[in-house]
């Protein structure tokens, strides 16, 4: 950035300044408007920086900004950094908290656990002073930015000086030893892909993933490649040349389809060619980007399944989508969170020395 950006607000400092006051463990103490909510759907919700005995003060190093979200302000912004803060400070300003006003998501942060509530004692096994990454989304999360270091437009990252909260209920991981805090970041951000997909590939399905040479894609290839075994298929499919060239030299995808995704008819064709009219079993939808539920839907067969993990989403179109096509398809919106998850994620990168080094090179 040519200049850092601040907050407008004075930095709070580490205090507990609601003793004896007990939060709601899902966070709804926190909520402002509208009342009655819980903080994820709320508008604004309160980040001020002093805990109440049932939460977390971590201080913040680093932002990874959901991919539908960072797409949607690098193009408003035209591309523009100090604009691409501007608007990142805006939002939490307005809101209290990371969530993107268009694309309705957030992210995930690292940082240190600050402080502790008293109440917490014996419930968790986290210290003060450990890295953590939340694992719970930046939109529901009370987060004040102090300072913007670096925008990474290329890795979805922002570098900060700020802090956020962590409820009682908020899903956190400890940061590897042996895995660089910048790639644990990117990989734990989409740890639910992963772990879903291993739970929908069975041996011998045809499997599609929509934006296959992405950073959840790519998780996604590697993982239905493992599940659906040397009778399955794994179908890789990108809009771009350079993800379809990493696809076919990772040797995870048994095909790499360079086609537009919000393409509907254009997409079905492509995966009907070669799978000779079978389509898919299963299709994952990785893209960040909106308006790829109907290419999805055509390339799956009847009875198939398909995983909307991108939150770019809409659950309207892939709903009235799939009716007004007659396609009979089971459809799972997007649960980041499958239990073990980051866990699991990280083991990814330690089994496969390829994946481990791609993650290096894309992310450090």
């Amino acid at each position: 950035m040519s200049a850092h950006l601040r907050h407008a607000d004075p930095a709070v400092p580490h205090a507990l300044v609601h003793p004896g006051q007990h939060g709601c463990p899902y966070g709804t103490h926190r909520v402002i408007k509208p009342q009655g909510v819980l903080p994820q759907p709320a508008w604004r919700i309160d980040n001020t920086m002093s805990i109440y005995d049932n939460e977390i003060l971590i201080d913040v190093d680093a932002l990874n900004v959901d991919a539908a979200s960072f797409t949607q302000i690098k193009q408003a912004a035209k591309g523009d950094v100090d604009r691409i803060g501007a608007t990142i400070l805006d939002i939490v300003a307005q809101r209290g908290k990371l969530h993107n006003p268009v694309t309705g998501s957030g992210g995930m942060l690292i940082g240190r656990v600050a402080a502790m509530g008293p109440a917490l004692a014996g419930k968790t096994d986290l210290a003060v002073g450990d890295k953590v990454a939340t694992m719970v989304s930046l939109s529901l999360t009370p987060l004040r930015i102090d300072q913007i270091h670096r925008i990474h437009q290329d890795k979805d990252q922002v570098d900060i000086t700020g802090q956020a909260i962590l409820f009682e209920s908020g899903l956190y991981a400890r940061l590897p030893d042996d895995i660089p805090e910048k790639v644990a970041l990117a990989i734990l951000d989409v740890a639910g892909a992963p772990a879903q997909t291993a739970r929908l590939v069975q041996p011998g399905d045809t499997v599609v993933v929509v934006g296959g040479g992405g950073k959840s894609g790519t998780l996604c290839v590697y993982e239905a490649k493992k599940r659906a075994g040397p009778t399955g298929c794994v179908i890789g499919v990108s809009p771009f040349e350079k993800d379809c060239q990493r696809l076919r030299e990772l040797g995870w995808a048994d095909h790499a389809l360079q086609v537009d995704a919000t393409n509907a008819v254009a997409m079905m064709q492509a995966v009907a060619e070669v799978t000779q009219g079978r389509l898919a079993d299963v299709v994952i939808n990785c893209v960040n980007l909106t308006h790829t539920e109907m290419g999805s839907i055509l390339a799956t067969k009847d009875r198939g399944r398909i995983y909307f993990f991108s939150m770019a989403t809409s659950f309207t179109a892939a709903s009235l989508g799939a009716e007004g096509v007659g396609k009979d398809v089971d459809m799972l919106m997007g649960n980041g969170y499958a239990k073990g998850n980051a866990e699991y994620a990280l083991s990814l990168l330690r089994e496969s020395p390829a994946l481990r080094h791609l993650f290096d090179t894309l992310y450090v």
